[in-house]
Formats: C-alpha cells, structure tokens, sequence
C-alpha cells in the first residue's frame, strides 16, 4: 500500500468534483475547490475521522468495499478506480512487468508490412518494431536502448517539433503521462518505472506538472498528425491494443483511411525501407 501516492490521489480527486455533482447544495461559499473532506465521508458512508486519516497519509488499510464507496463518492472513472485499487495494495499480489516479448506477436508485426506497429511495454520502452515503424519514428534500430522509450522522446526529444505539432504534442504527452501513472500503480515495486518517473521530473517542468494532476487514464485510441520528413504529413489512427494474457505490453498500431493521402504516404514509406 502507497499511503502517501494514495493520500495524494484522494485529495487532487476530492478538488475536482463540485457539489452539483453529487447532489449537494452549493451552500456558504467555500474556501477550496471541491467537495469538502465532510461530505466525502458522508457519500462514501464512512466517519470523519476514517476519511481524514486516509487523506492524511495515515489510515488503515482499506477494505475494497471501502474502496468502491470512495470510487463512488469522487465519481472515479474505470481507470482512476483501479489506480485507487492498485495504490491501497489490491489486490495483493503485486505484478513484475516482463521483458520478454513471444514470438507470435513478432511474427505478426513483421507480417504487417504497410502498417507501422510496435510492441511497447509499461515503462514505454519499444521492445519490437516492424521496419515502416522505425521509419516513421526515427530509425529505431540506430538508437540505444535508453532512447527507445516514448515517454522521454515527447518530453526531451530536441527534434520533437519537427514530428509533432504543439496541439498533437500536448495531447499526447497528457495521454501517455496519464497511462504512464496508471502503470505506476499497477508496478509499486518496479524500480526502473519509479526512476523514470523521478528523472522527467527533474528534467521537463512539463512532465512534472502534468504527473502532478494525478490524471490516470490508460491508452486505446488517439488521432494523431505526424509530420515525416521524406513522405509529409499523415494522419493517423493510434491503436493501443493490450496483449492478451500480458497487461505489461501494448501493440501499437498506425493505422489511415484506405485511398487516402496518409495511406499513401506510408505505402511511400514503406518504399523508402525496401530501398535502403
């Protein structure tokens, strides 16, 4: 249990939800944002005192049926009701983010010829790629190990600007910081996951803000428009497909319109590998 990761999460939620929200009078005006630590309490059925503790970094540890009345009560969305889960150590057993990648799912990147996709694992390090993936990202295959990792090339990449526009860049770093918080509570115990969290803080005010609003949200779908020096723009579709039996790891997948002028593009693109 994280007391202090969850004594955090329960206050930033608390400040979010307005007392329309819920139900209740908006009353005497207030001095803070939010529901008041009172009226938490009273939603989610429990006393006062219990609740202060919690927020304090200094409660028990809370039951699920404790939990799910919290989810209630701060209107939790699937995904920041299981980091609440994950933060107060439920369930028990604490999972280990896995390197290995199986076979089969590098076999059917490399059959996806057209289509960039890449395996991506909970610390946002690219464990596989396919060839027009690596042509689209950067040459992959030229980079070390250390800067194959998505998180630290949207915040610290110096070329970024030529790939993503602010608009794009913004609304993919706040998606994958949101995701990137929900894996930190799904691996408490992961060290390499803990010291990338710590060293984007230090590094990039913008990651640090962003980590600090406590938004948790795992990735599905995301638009995106990127900017590729040799075949130009291509807008595209970002699936995050979760492998089965390895929550760990996400296939991701680039996908465009058939016929369109980013279906092309990336048929250029992968033109471009064939000939090199």
């Amino acid at each position: 249990m994280n007391r202090d990761e969850l004594a955090d999460f329960l206050r930033n939620r608390r400040a979010r939800v307005t007392p329309a929200e819920v139900g209740l009078p908006d009353g005497e005006r207030r001095r803070t944002p939010g529901l008041r630590r009172q009226e938490v309490a009273q939603l989610a059925g429990m006393s006062i005192d219990y609740y202060i503790r919690l927020e304090q970094g200094r409660g028990p540890h809370p039951s699920k049926q404790v939990l799910n009345a919290l989810s209630r009560a701060l209107m939790l969305s699937q995904d920041e009701r299981a980091h609440l889960f994950h933060l107060a150590g439920q369930p028990a057993d604490t999972p280990r983010i896995r390197e290995d990648v199986p076979g089969s799912l590098l076999h059917l990147i490399a059959f996806l010829e057209e289509v960039p996709a890449y395996v991506l694992d909970a610390r946002y390090d690219i464990r596989a790629w396919n060839p027009v993936a690596s042509a689209l990202m950067g040459n992959l295959d030229d980079l070390p190990p250390d800067r194959r990792n998505v998180i630290r090339w949207v915040f610290m990449s110096p070329d970024i600007a030529e790939h993503l526009d602010d608009e794009e860049k913004g609304r993919f770093a706040r998606a994958s910081v949101a995701d990137l918080r929900a894996a930190a509570g799904r691996y408490p115990d992961d060290q390499r996951l803990q010291a990338l969290v710590t060293e984007m803080r230090g590094l990039s005010r913008e990651f640090a803000e962003l980590w600090d609003r406590h938004e948790v949200e795992i990735r599905r779908e995301q638009r995106k428009r990127i900017t590729h020096p040799a075949v130009g723009t291509i807008d595209a579709i970002c699936q995050v497909l979760t492998v089965p039996d390895r929550d760990d790891l996400h296939l991701v997948l680039y996908t465009t319109e058939p016929g369109s002028p980013s279906h092309q593009a990336l048929r250029e693109l992968r033109q471009l590998t064939l000939s090199s």
